[in-house]
């Protein structure tokens, strides 16, 4: 019985060992095996999907923003302008009610996270609520979806209503799937949707063999 115990134990040590040595995820210094612009000025930030904040959203892969300048800028045209790209092992089977309950997972994980750090009182927080529609498929697209987000703005701490579209993309002759969010509380008329446009027309999303 002793016996059993060590070789019980040594199995548990070596398995800690191995989750602990696994390195961690350097959005710094991964290497996208695709291209997506990044235009002069903006910011771009990249973490791992499972997403450490939202969990429940049952995707693995890569997330890679880009930031408008003044999306962190409560005074500018491009508040709360920003896009993201989630890079997945596979193209993701797509409808309204899957995307709002990833969405809404998202930024009930995103307010999370900012409640303690930026003193957020209880009585301004609130439910996210999303909505998402199919529409006419645009070119390029799997699937073209829009929708809104209303939630609370946890720089200023105040409602807010974000305008979402919401491309399902695939790459020709790969399993790996793209999705693709353009995020503005701005309407559909404005400049920046032009912006959110122009980053991925020079998308090459051929995956390299170093990847496969």
């Amino acid at each position: 019985m002793k016996n059993l115990i060590i070789i019980i134990f040594s199995f548990i040590s070596f398995g800690a060992l191995a989750q602990n040595s696994k390195p961690e995820f350097d959005g710094s210094k991964w290497k996208p095996p695709y291209s997506l612009a990044l235009p002069e000025g903006w910011g771009v930030e990249r973490f791992p999907i499972p997403i450490e904040f939202a969990p429940s959203i049952p995707y693995k892969g890569v997330e890679d923003i880009r930031f408008t300048p003044g999306w962190g800028n409560a005074k500018s045209e491009e508040y709360w302008s920003y896009a993201f790209l989630w890079y997945l092992d596979e193209t993701p089977v797509t409808r309204p009610k899957i995307i709002e309950d990833n969405l809404t997972a998202y930024y009930t994980g995103l307010i999370g996270r900012n409640i303690e750090k930026r003193k957020i009182p209880a009585d301004k927080l609130f439910p996210v609520k999303v909505s998402v529609r199919e529409v006419t498929t645009e070119p390029g697209d799997l699937k073209t979806y829009h929708g809104t987000i209303a939630m609370l703005d946890y720089m200023e701490q105040k409602p807010i209503i974000l305008n979402c579209v919401v491309h399902l993309k695939s790459c020709a002759g790969q399993r790996e799937g793209f999705i693709f969010y353009e995020i503005s509380p701005r309407p559909m008329t404005d400049k920046v949707w032009t912006s959110f446009a122009s980053l991925w027309k020079g998308f090459d999303c051929k995956v390299t063999e170093e990847k496969k």
